[in-house]
């Protein structure tokens, strides 16, 4: 542990001595969490980011983020696309990623650092569950696709294979998070298969470039960013825990996402056909200024410029035949080879850019009184995991449906957008889109026939309700040998067991 007197020397050379201006009131306990946490910080390093802090602020409020006349979009012979493709070809990339699945080259990696704030819960995201049919949580859903992919691949390659899932939480959500998966026993899975660690803390800066005391004995601290990813993966030797396993391919994604794909075979089988050393998911944006960062080259590199730094014309730009020119919109769903992951740690992750967040952070005035600021009095930094890009040597673009694959969840009901409410309809519709596909029949509650639909409303829900476990269907196969001319009562559950009733009454 160390000492009060090192700990004063060490916070005097970065010039922040004020955090144990409260030293003699704390007790035993405090002292000691306080000396722990500063303990942690490397004078040099927070004398550097506390200055840089304050800085990026500065230049952040003067920004006129005109990237304009240095991007170009991704060429087209880099983009491949569910929409634009045969079903040949789509297929091609599946058998692929399934046939590296099934050689146990795959792994997902989660990127489950953040706090419910926006949500409004006291728990991590992961843990919501946003009111299905079945109660399931987004972690169960995820696991349990992590499940069925690894028995696509089994069925067809005659093997047993593991797709392993590395977990990166935060101080904030490493506990809960390994408490829920133990008293869910994991949902199936085996607890040596599932790998959680934790990214690094940060403190957070106010204006003046100090850090901010969130109580007597605590600095405010926040994770580094789903950009601290790289950093975590040398600091909890991940790599050397996937060069073990002999892992290749990294599905790498956010947790607020419901209709994520986990360990996607055809996106997989799209980049390793590709041979590339990193990927992304893209979506075609909805109208120009739809709030979502684009996926580009600036000078050459390539790299996700933020909707609020490009010009309102130039997301207006269309090509030749009247598409949006910037249309790949980001969804930080990502492809890595361990290859890359391992130069990006290695060698690029002190080049990544940090990005300024200006925050209303909690704190303690000099009085030791407890303040909510009612308007942003600090300096949050943070890395984002895409900022990579930049150091692919192949790098490639996967455009996606946004109804097949992207809802997130970030906001608490009420909000316009990115609800429990609207997750819960987009997977629902997804369902019932597969159900109608295979030749199913829905009925009321009076058990007369609901019309098929479709097209669905988005602020609407389906005409019938219907769930499907990830257990019985990744993407929609192998439906219509249950559901095919059979009659579903709404709301409709498609569970294992109901799976089974359903074959026995073929």
């Amino acid at each position: 542990m160390l000492s009060f007197e090192a700990a004063k020397a060490r916070l005097e050379t970065a010039g922040q001595s004020h955090v144990l201006q409260f030293w003699s009131e704390l007790s035993a306990e405090e002292s000691s969490a306080l000396l722990e946490e500063i303990s942690l910080l490397k004078p040099e390093e927070l004398l550097e980011h506390c200055r840089a802090a304050v800085e990026a602020a500065s230049r952040h409020s003067s920004a006129d983020g005109r990237l304009d006349a240095r991007m170009e979009p991704v060429p087209p012979e880099f983009i491949g696309s569910v929409r634009k493709s045969d079903e040949e070809r789509l297929k091609m990339w599946g058998d692929e990623g399934l046939l590296q699945i099934s050689q146990d080259r795959v792994a997902v990696l989660l990127l489950a650092g953040g706090q419910g704030t926006r949500l409004g819960v006291p728990y991590p995201k992961g843990m919501y569950n946003v009111g299905l049919p079945s109660g399931k949580t987004l972690y169960q859903i995820q696991a349990e696709g992590i499940q069925k992919v690894q028995e696509l691949a089994n069925l067809k390659h005659g093997c047993r294979c593991t797709i392993p899932w590395y977990i990166m939480t935060s101080e904030f959500t490493l506990g809960p998070t390994e408490k829920f998966f133990r008293d869910s026993e994991y949902f199936g899975l085996c607890p040596s298969n599932v790998v959680m660690f934790e990214q690094r803390m940060i403190p957070a800066v106010g204006f003046d470039g100090k850090i901010i005391l969130e109580k007597k004995n605590k600095i405010a601290m926040a994770p580094d960013g789903n950009g601290g990813l790289y950093r975590a993966l040398v600091d909890n030797k991940i790599i050397e825990d996937m060069e073990r396993r002999g892992l290749e391919y990294l599905h790498v994604y956010c947790v607020d996402n419901i209709l994520v794909k986990m360990a996607d075979p055809v996106f997989i089988g799209f980049c390793v056909n590709k041979g590339a050393d990193c990927g992304a998911k893209v979506l075609d944006k909805a109208y120009p200024s739809e709030p979502v960062g684009v996926v580009c080259r600036v000078d050459g590199l390539y790299q996700v410029i933020e909707y609020s730094e490009i010009q309102p014309e130039t997301a207006e730009l269309r090509g030749p035949g009247g598409e949006l020119l910037f249309s790949a919109g980001n969804i930080c769903n990502h492809f890595f080879t361990r290859g890359f992951l391992k130069e990006v740690a290695e060698k690029f992750e002190s080049q990544l850019k940090q990005h300024v967040a200006i925050k209303k952070v909690p704190f303690v005035d000099g009085e030791g009184n407890l303040v909510k600021p009612t308007k942003p009095n600090g300096i949050k930094m943070e890395k984002f995991v895409f900022d990579v890009f930049q150091f692919s040597n192949k790098f490639v673009a996967f455009e996606v449906l946004r109804e097949e694959e992207f809802s997130p969840l970030k906001n608490a009901d009420g909000a316009p957008l990115d609800t429990p409410t609207t997750a819960r309809r987009s997977l629902l519709a997804q369902h019932y889109r597969w159900a109608l596909a295979a030749g199913g029949n829905f009925l009321d509650e009076q058990d007369k026939p609901i019309p098929p639909k479709h097209s669905m409303t988005k602020n609407k829900d389906p005409p019938a309700i219907c769930e499907i476990s990830p257990l019985v269907s990744y993407f929609g196969e192998g439906l219509e040998k249950l559901l095919k001319q059979k009659n579903l009562k709404s709301p409709f559950l498609l569970d294992e067991n109901e799976a089974k009733n359903l074959v026995q009454t073929t």
